[in-house]
């Protein structure tokens, strides 16, 4: 889970504690009861078991990225959901992504402005919801997207729930968006993104972190390397010289490109997908190679993307043609040391007030290249805690705990930084 914040307030703490709430009593350790307050922690506990059958619906429908059918059937199930609690709802087309987003809009009585984001697709293939259905098994929820992203689902909905049963209003606005296509990178959602995020004082990423309680400060940049060939085809029998193999150009291709990553400045370069031919007795006249590369400078993407073009045109075939092409997708997310050094070590129990400017300011509002820090989920790929666990209470966090973490470690959501508060909560 990711938190931007600006000009903290009764809204955005209310709104967190009720994060913090839901999750502890789907996920977390008792120690994070104290982390929400009691009246939002009652109420997170009524609602436990339906919203664990909830959460069992939708992580047993298919929705990986693409799956039109998968994500319309999320859609209508959540957004029933989110009318019932008075949203407004508009469904704004994903395109070039397959499914519509979903944004829905709460108005309070208030001044603060909320932005939940949460994403409805998975990485899972269709027909793995059957193979492997939600289940729970020694206190852990399983099943596809149980956690990436289909919890967080869960947490936005619940939160809501929560606020409306206190009677809590005294919020301007709380908007809640569903990405259809947040696994490759948001291609149909990143306008939509940066417009919500400038419309609003105060950014909760309902994102899962990583296992073992590790709390994310830092993020490589992603891309995605394409490497088409183009040949000529032959009879592979016959006359195989007159052909022009466009699959061993590729290979070859691979094989160096695949050297371009730097292992000392963090660079990866891996190529994950093959194409090229459909006839075994044919040479093949095209191929397709596609890759993924992470870097934690713009300066490293610019060099990858250099020296494609140019370590490419070092052919093993002659008259083929080879094309190379990067996309950058996720925007890097540096450590800012100076905002986390020390922060940790703050009582357990009570704010720790840092003042000062927001080092995550800049650039948050177009696209997020300053984020701030996700958490953990207490989760591998496909299952995260349902019960209470005693833990070691002092370096060891739930994702509860890290919720509360999260809305310490915040940053400005505006173009420029701004003089503000953050509060630190072990």
């Amino acid at each position: 889970m990711t938190l931007s914040l600006w000009a903290p307030g009764e809204a955005r703490r209310v709104i967190a504690s009720a994060v913090i709430a839901i999750v502890a009593v789907l996920v977390a350790d008792g120690s994070a009861r104290a982390e929400a307050n009691k009246p939002v922690y009652e109420r997170a506990q009524h609602y436990k078991d339906e919203a664990l059958k909830l959460w069992e619906r939708l992580v047993n429908i298919d929705s990986g990225t693409g799956d039109e059918d998968g994500l319309k059937a999320v859609s209508a199930i959540v957004t029933a959901e989110l009318q019932k609690l008075g949203a407004q709802i508009e469904t704004v087309p994903a395109k070039p992504a397959v499914g519509d987003n979903v944004v829905a809009t709460f108005a309070g009585t208030g001044h603060g402005r909320i932005f939940l984001m949460a994403h409805m697709d998975t990485v899972f293939a269709k027909g793995t919801a059957a193979a492997r259905p939600f289940r729970i098994k020694d206190g852990r929820a399983h099943g596809p997207g149980v956690s990436d992203n289909k919890g967080g689902i869960i947490a936005a909905v619940y939160v809501l729930k929560i606020l409306q049963d206190l009677g809590f209003k005294n919020y301007g606005r709380i908007t809640l968006l569903l990405n259809t296509n947040e696994e490759t990178g948001s291609l149909g959602t990143r306008l939509l993104i940066e417009k919500l995020a400038k419309e609003h004082d105060a950014s909760l990423n309902l994102e899962s972190g990583r296992p073992n309680d590790g709390l994310v400060i830092w993020r490589k940049g992603s891309g995605a390397i394409k490497v088409e060939v183009k040949g000529r085809a032959a009879h592979a029998g016959v006359a195989p010289d007159s052909g022009r193999n466009a699959a061993m150009e590729l290979a070859h291709q691979v094989l160096q490109l695949s050297q371009l990553g730097n292992r000392e400045k963090g660079t990866t370069v891996n190529f994950t997908v093959f194409k090229a031919g459909d006839r075994k007795n044919v040479i093949p006249d095209y191929a397709l190679a596609e890759g993924d590369v992470r870097a934690l400078s713009s300066e490293e993407f610019d060099r990858v993307e250099r020296e494609l073009a140019t370590t490419s045109q070092n052919k093993l075939i002659a008259d083929t043609e080879v094309t190379t092409t990067l996309t950058r997708l996720f925007p890097i997310m540096p450590q800012t040391v100076e905002l986390f050094r020390g922060r940790v070590q703050a009582d357990a129990r009570r704010p720790w007030p840092c003042r000062g400017k927001c080092p995550f300011a800049r650039r948050v509002c177009r696209g997020g290249e300053h984020g701030a820090p996700a958490l953990p989920a207490h989760a591998d790929v496909d299952g995260i805690g349902t019960r209470q666990i005693e833990l070691a209470p002092a370096r060891r966090m739930s994702w509860a705990g890290s919720a509360a973490s999260c809305v310490a470690f915040g940053s400005v959501l505006q173009a420029q930084a701004y003089p503000c508060r953050n509060y630190f909560i072990r």
